[in-house]
């Protein structure tokens, strides 16, 4: 039998005596990605319609963000944060979570008075946060690839120069790694739609990386 039905055999046997609680450890870590998607969706299919609560262990992030109504990060067999998908990947609480759910770009600086923004080599990003901070604490601004947009000329906001170093087509976005001669280099993940009204980016082509000034989330170093 193939991975895939191998997998649909085991999770008939489980819930065949209806059980009010299924643990599912890496169920589909040796499937194809396509395949595994497709199991994703019959699973969510599943434990709606029987009502069985699933706990599932798995370690593709992107896995737990799309089947899960509720995620729990352990840190060294603790728990660190418990929530929706969208809680802990929009309202992170520390550096460690919002490292480990997703992809994020990180700006290591001191807080500025108030504690909404701080200094990173130089220079000031504005933000928000969750936790107490102090000025001079050393924290860091988060910011997600996607709350980045990529320009010739100089956007709205925050706008910083930047050379292209790598571009991944993703087919609906395109991924680049950028480069601050300050900041270091960076995550910036375009939309198709916005690629091509800014005619693409290649290698070596200098651009302006810019976002919303007060987008970043400030967090204490762990």
């Amino acid at each position: 039998m193939s991975g895939g039905q191998q997998q649909r055999v085991a999770l008939a046997r489980a819930i065949i005596n209806q059980p009010k609680l299924l643990l599912l450890d890496e169920p589909m870590a040796a499937l194809d990605k396509k395949l595994r998607r497709d199991m994703q969706i019959e699973l969510q299919t599943l434990q709606r319609q029987l009502g069985i609560t699933f706990v599932l262990v798995t370690h593709d992030q992107e896995e737990a963000l799309s089947m899960s109504d509720r995620i729990c990060i352990l840190r060294g067999g603790k728990i660190v944060q418990v929530g929706s998908p969208r809680d802990l990947y929009d309202r992170p609480m520390n550096r460690y979570v919002a490292d480990f759910v997703g992809k994020s770009n990180f700006f290591a600086g001191t807080v500025d008075a108030g504690g909404s923004s701080l200094t990173a080599a130089g220079h000031r990003i504005g933000g928000h946060t969750t936790q107490t901070l102090t000025a001079g604490q050393a924290a860091s601004a988060s910011l997600r690839p996607e709350q980045i947009s990529l320009t010739r000329q100089p956007g709205a906001g925050i706008s910083l120069p930047v050379q292209v170093q790598t571009r991944i087509f993703l087919g609906e976005h395109t991924e680049y790694l950028v480069k601050h001669p300050d900041l270091g280099a960076f995550l910036v993940l375009v939309p198709r739609q916005a690629e091509a009204s800014e005619g693409g980016f290649e290698p070596g082509d200098s651009a302006h990386a810019n976002w919303q000034d007060g987008a970043a989330l400030i967090l204490a170093d762990d």
